[in-house]
């Protein structure tokens, strides 16, 4: 964990967060700011920067069963959703802590 990742201290409950799903290893919660109807987090409860530092492929393997659970959860398997990772600043990245974002419940733009 790191002192001053929101994502770790929302794992911790130090910080409140809606959540959808929660195991030994991931946490998935509402995003505060949504871009679609459903805007879902999903993120390891170990602190890894971003994709590049991820070295564990069983952990990815888990963090993608996670996703689909949830998709079918929501309902998102029927129309579609779109699963994002942002990797640095200049991809976005504002939280420092690896997260996939699910997004759905309508039709999304492509840009």
């Amino acid at each position: 964990m790191k002192d001053d990742c929101i994502f770790c201290k929302i794992i911790n409950n130090e910080i409140p967060s809606t959540k959808v799903y929660e195991d030994d290893t991931v946490i998935a919660f509402n995003d505060i700011n949504p871009l679609a109807p459903i805007h879902i987090l999903v993120v390891p409860k170990i602190h890894i920067e971003n994709l590049m530092e991820l070295e564990n492929n069983e952990l990815l393997a888990h963090l993608v069963e996670v996703i689909k659970k949830i998709a079918i959860e929501q309902g998102l398997d029927k129309d579609g959703f779109r699963v994002v990772t942002n990797n640095g600043e200049n991809a976005g990245q504002v939280v420092k802590h690896l997260h996939f974002h699910i997004l759905g419940g309508k039709k999304l733009e492509i840009n």
